[in-house]
């Protein structure tokens, strides 16, 4: 028997694993709002329509998605008043990005603006509870000019390095 790579030579250390209600639909919307390529779908084979694996990429990210499972404990961020975790997402247009999502379902959290550290910047929730944040880099701050910035931007004038 072959040795096999410990590490598949086309997947990253880490990869974002995405619980979601309907999971198909999800995908549908990560197509029309982020440009998602669907790479795998595997249904649970009780012909309930539900994936027990998928697998999509946006840009150079792949991104694992499976059904919620409340009977196996796994559940999507739905019910929660937001998500513990953003996707955070580079793109050469945020504007247009953004746009693209709220049209596709998302809800604008927070339309993009230029931001102290350089990028602009907004936040979103997806239909399915996950909370996304798309950025475009427009200028490079040296990080004392940031930590500087931030103190105005949080209006914390006593925070310290």
């Amino acid at each position: 028997m072959s040795e096999v790579e410990k590490i598949p030579a086309d997947m990253p250390t880490v990869t974002p694993h995405l619980v979601c209600r309907n999971a198909a639909e999800a995908i549908e919307f990560y197509k029309k709002a982020f440009g998602a390529v669907e790479l795998v779908r595997m249904a649970v084979p009780d012909g309930s329509g539900k994936l027990m694996h998928a697998m999509i990429r946006i840009g150079d990210t792949k991104i694992m998605l499976v059904d919620e499972f409340p009977e196996h404990g796994s559940f999507g961020p739905q019910d929660l008043p937001s998500s513990p975790v953003t996707l955070h997402c580079y793109v050469e247009d945020v504007d247009a990005a953004y746009q693209r999502a709220v049209d596709a379902g998302a809800a604008a959290q927070m339309p993009p603006a230029d931001m102290f550290w350089g990028d602009r910047y907004g936040v979103l929730r997806d239909p399915f509870g996950h909370s996304w944040s798309l950025a475009t880099h427009i200028r490079d701050v040296p990080p004392e000019e940031a930590i500087e910035a931030s103190k105005t931007a949080m209006n914390c004038p006593e925070l310290v390095q």
